[in-house]
């Protein structure tokens, strides 16, 4: 539990307000012959329903006209694990120093962008390192990226429009875009997108194409900040065997299917043109080639965003496989786990 500190109204205003949240809970008709154009404005009346659209992110000040009803939602923020400071004073303390001309120090200028090379990536990979760089910055910096897909023009577009970013400036050129997003103060409609549109994934296919695309939109999806899981059931659970042989006690039953099955994403066939496994072989080859993450890597960089992997209890136990022969990171879930997740999607994929 964090604990509520004071700042004097001279301190406040030597503040970057740039590296700050402020709060003003002064009713509308305050606030009007008072205005501070950069603060978030939650009168105190309203205050306890709209107290979880206050972001994280930066440290919160508090400010009301004389400091009293500041100092009381300071300390219910700080009860909420709030880095938060209640202004002294209030505005009439801020008043009394502008009187005596103390005016708050300007603005630091803004960093350079961050740099990323996207080139020679393809999708999903230039959108998970833009959203894996965003994350890491203050709100107001901004990235520079470089992209050969052509892809990435649309991309990058719908994925600052969806994610409360801001796209500064776009060119596109014959195998050079450019883009420079900002990041964007998150407010409460952003905040609460992610759960509002969270994607369920239902592998019951062992194919090694559709394997892929399965997991191209699901680290997109989480790219864009969205929670996602992914349900592996039936001839889908083959994909995350591993691939060595693993002691452990079976049926007959299950050693037979054991036996039969793909042993691990490396050994999945395409769905059409297999050819013996010949097929596969030359889309891994392109797919390299091409500079595409392989499928391993595709699976590991999902489980490194936080995707959820489940596999269907039902189906192992009727395939004779069990836990210990599957990859790390992976739950297991049973039919209730898979509908829980699709009631809360926003859209949900049988593949």
């Amino acid at each position: 539990m964090s604990e509520a500190k004071s700042i004097s109204a001279k301190g406040f205003l030597k503040l970057d307000r740039n590296k700050i949240t402020l709060l003003d809970i002064r009713e509308q008709d305050e606030i009007i012959i008072y205005p501070l154009d950069e603060a978030i404005n939650i009168p105190f009346s309203q205050f306890v329903t709209k107290i979880d659209e206050l972001p994280h992110n930066k440290p919160i000040y508090v400010l009301c006209n004389t400091g009293d009803l500041s100092e009381q939602v300071a300390e219910i923020l700080a009860d909420r694990d709030y880095e938060v400071y209640n202004i002294e004073g209030g505005v009439n303390g801020l008043k009394a120093l502008e009187n005596k001309n103390i005016q708050p120090e300007k603005p630091q200028a803004k960093k350079e962008p961050v740099f990323i090379d996207a080139k020679g990536m393809k999708c999903p990979g230039p959108i998970v390192k833009v959203g894996d760089t965003v994350r890491k910055i203050n709100v107001g910096d901004q990235v520079y990226v470089e992209a050969t897909e052509d892809a990435f023009a649309s991309d990058i577009a719908v994925w600052c429009e969806r994610t409360g970013n801001k796209l500064v400036d776009i060119d596109v050129k014959p195998q050079l875009i450019k883009a420079t997003v900002e990041k964007g103060k998150e407010k409460s409609e952003n905040a609460k997108i992610s759960a509002e549109h969270e994607k369920t994934f239902v592998v019951f296919s062992g194919e090694l194409d559709k394997t892929i695309a399965s997991f191209i939109m699901a680290n997109g999806a989480a790219a864009m900040g969205r929670k996602v899981t992914m349900f592996f059931t039936f001839w889908g659970l083959n994909i995350l065997r591993k691939p060595e042989k693993v002691k452990v006690k079976k049926n007959l039953i299950g050693k037979m299917f054991g036996a039969m099955m793909p042993k691990g994403s490396k050994k999945l066939g395409l769905s059409k043109m297999n050819m013996g496994g010949i097929g596969a072989k030359m889309i891994r080859a392109v797919m390299k080639k091409n500079g595409i993450s392989s499928l391993e890597e595709l699976m590991q960089n999902a489980i490194d965003h936080g995707v959820k992997i489940v596999a269907c209890q039902m189906s192992m136990d009727i395939m004779g496989i069990k836990p210990e022969e599957l990859i790390d990171g992976v739950e297991m879930g049973g039919v209730a786990t898979m509908l829980g997740s699709a009631e809360k999607s926003d859209l949900t994929y049988f593949i």
